[in-house]
């Protein structure tokens, strides 16, 4: 009796062992087939950019091919959904944007986006660009602040769409700097950039690599940058913070994140690829190029910047009642 119970005990430990054994074996040995990187965006613009820039790289460092595939639509929301439903087997990886915060505050999300992922790492980050038609008579952010007071509802200012994040971090500036703007959006940053070198409209808060090509043409004037540092391509250009909205700290970032429950291990092999990717200086020189620079860090980081911008978005978008049209 003792034996046969001895014998039980043994292959009922065995058998709860193996999916630990398995576990932890598939994390040592990843990757052992492709990965895809999910960029829930159209190809050509900045965040297909950073994937695939990326993708070639941990192609290299990992030793088994990384692909880009695009799923755009909804703001970004076609490409998570379908990666937040993905094995959570380190071998689907989605590429966010800063939207990414946004779009709970102004669309019918289908997913938690913070407990319905897991965070790998932040890749990029960068200002957008605060600019204005050269004929209206300001030259900073703290003289446009001034001239929207004095002139209540002259000013008007573009963005790349409603519920996007350019029109909430535009609103988030009114309501720091205690002004109101008139809102035109468009249906992208391209058009909206053009209206306000024609002076449509008279302020764009742009991505930086959009506007400061027309800035050096001597077509749009820079104002201030949105985050809380000045941007080494246009030193003399102050921050919005510096400007006489003290805490303003607006950044676009790019970073990976995956589906709930991707093994430890694997994350931490990802994160520290990635890690020592964007120390290169050749990571450096590459995102230069879309205006952003390396970012890096632990999971744990990256997840704390998106809960903190939810929370954000969402007080915005409510106080100012935005809404996706």
């Amino acid at each position: 009796m003792k034996s046969s119970r001895r014998r039980f005990l043994i292959l009922a430990t065995s058998a709860l062992a193996v999916p630990f054994v398995s576990h932890i074996a598939s994390a040592q040995t990843y990757p052992v087939k492709p990965v895809r990187i999910i960029v829930p965006f159209a190809p050509g613009g900045g965040s297909d950019f950073i994937a695939r820039f990326m993708a070639q790289k941990l192609s290299v460092a990992l030793k088994e091919q990384v692909v880009v595939e695009n799923r755009p639509g909804a703001g970004g929301l076609v490409g998570i959904e379908i990666g937040v439903k993905a094995p959570a087997d380190g071998y689907t990886l989605m590429l966010i944007a800063s939207s990414y915060t946004v779009n709970p505050s102004i669309y019918q999300v289908k997913f938690d986006p913070v407990n319905d992922i897991t965070p790998i790492v932040q890749l990029s980050r960068g200002p957008l660009l605060l600019v204005a038609n050269p004929s209206l008579p300001v030259t900073s952010a703290k003289e446009l602040i001034a001239y929207a007071k004095s002139k209540p509802g002259a000013v008007n200012y573009a963005s790349s769409g409603q519920g996007s994040i350019i029109h909430l971090a535009t609103e988030l500036f009114d309501s720091m700097a205690g002004i109101k703007m008139n809102h035109v959006p468009y249906k992208g940053t391209g058009p909206a950039l053009t209206d306000t070198i024609a002076g449509q409209t008279s302020v764009f808060f742009s991505s930086t690599a959009t506007a400061l090509p027309q800035v050096q043409a001597g077509k749009l004037r820079p104002l201030a940058v949105t985050t809380a540092t000045r941007l080494p391509a246009l030193p003399d250009v102050p921050t919005v913070a510096e400007s006489g909205v003290p805490g303003y700290d607006v950044t676009l970032w790019h970073g990976l994140i995956g589906p709930k429950g991707i093994p430890a291990a694997i994350v931490s092999r990802l994160n520290g690829e990635v890690n020592a990717l964007v120390k290169l200086k050749q990571t450096a020189e590459q995102l230069q190029g879309d205006g952003v620079a390396p970012a890096g860090g632990t999971p744990e980081e990256f997840l704390a910047q998106i809960r903190k911008e939810i929370d954000l978005w969402h007080k915005v978008a409510t106080q100012a009642g935005i809404k996706a049209e």
